[in-house]
């Protein structure tokens, strides 16, 4: 992203936020964020199903919830609310109204996640996925094809781009405002390993000092999240994708955890309009004075 006399374009200036993207990266992803609900709701996340059958009493809500009118998750709820968001999410996945069927998808979910975080346990690798589902419905119709520029979609993929640095920065700023300075020269990887450590990791508890140099290589990447964000060209972003993703399959790997909506929402990064070019080519136009794209 740079200004028009060349010089890069910050993540401060306007010109980063609305720097336009061709309508066919955002078709592309819309997919791949539709299509992974049923999945996070049927196996990611499938234990938010068994809050329909414990008591009322159970349910403490999170701020949110708390602040607007949302029902209580009586068994009747969260079984309409699994079922009506798994329905609107396959609906919206066609390109098919996409503001009405988007925002339906993103209160659905927003209200799933409600259910599944008022029992005392808070995930912090949704954020960025919820970010995409708010969002999405803002861009309009958008086909793989379409390669026509667009400052809706350029802003909507900067926010969800944004929020996934985010998850990382305020995960350091967590580590070490709840553990201090402990944390990195702690045994929390060693804990993980011993606890969940697959064969892949397990020899890692016998070697003095790698568990606590990773916790520090870990914290510092973390801090250092936010220079992702100038990252300009289409093979910095794939590599950046690459590495990230890379980093979370490692994990899972070694310890068997992944944050697989965040990782849907790493993918919004990436040129998918380059995958769709070879399937036809429309003329390049930009929509950053025009509303027809948004219809």
């Amino acid at each position: 992203m740079s200004t028009e006399s060349g010089a890069p374009a910050l993540p401060t200036s306007s010109r980063w936020w609305f720097s336009p993207v061709p309508l066919a990266r955002v078709a592309v992803f819309r997919v791949l964020a539709y299509l992974f609900i049923p999945i996070d709701v049927f196996l990611t996340t499938a234990w938010v199903k068994a809050h329909a059958d414990v008591p009322t009493e159970w349910y403490q809500p999170v701020l949110i919830a708390r602040l607007l009118p949302l029902p209580t998750p009586t068994h009747t709820v969260v079984v309409v609310v699994q079922w009506a968001l798994v329905l609107a999410a396959l609906a919206a996945a066609t390109g098919r109204a996409p503001r009405v069927l988007g925002t339906t998808v993103f209160l659905l979910y927003l209200e799933w996640m409600v259910i599944a975080m008022s029992y005392g346990k808070v995930d912090h690798d949704r954020i960025a996925f919820l970010v995409a589902l708010a969002v999405l419905p803002t861009i309009g119709r958008a086909r793989f094809r379409d390669r026509r520029l667009s400052e809706a979609a350029g802003w909507a993929m900067a926010a969800v781009f944004v929020s996934v640095m985010l998850t990382y920065f305020l995960a350091a700023w967590a580590k070490v405002r709840f553990g201090g300075w402990d944390w990195p020269t702690g045994s929390t990887l060693t804990r993980a390993v011993l606890r969940r450590g697959t064969d892949l990791a397990d020899w890692t508890v016998d070697v003095p000092y790698l568990l606590p140099f990773a916790q520090w290589a870990i914290l510092i990447l973390e801090f250092l999240a936010p220079l992702m964000l100038l990252v300009r060209s289409d093979r910095a972003r794939v590599a950046l994708v690459a590495f990230l993703i890379g980093f979370h399959v490692m994990t899972y790997a070694g310890v068997q955890i992944i944050f697989l909506p965040h990782c849907i929402a790493i993918l919004s990064i990436l040129p998918w309009e380059r995958l769709t070019a070879r399937f036809g080519r429309q003329p390049v136009q930009s929509l950053a004075t025009s509303s027809s794209a948004a219809r």
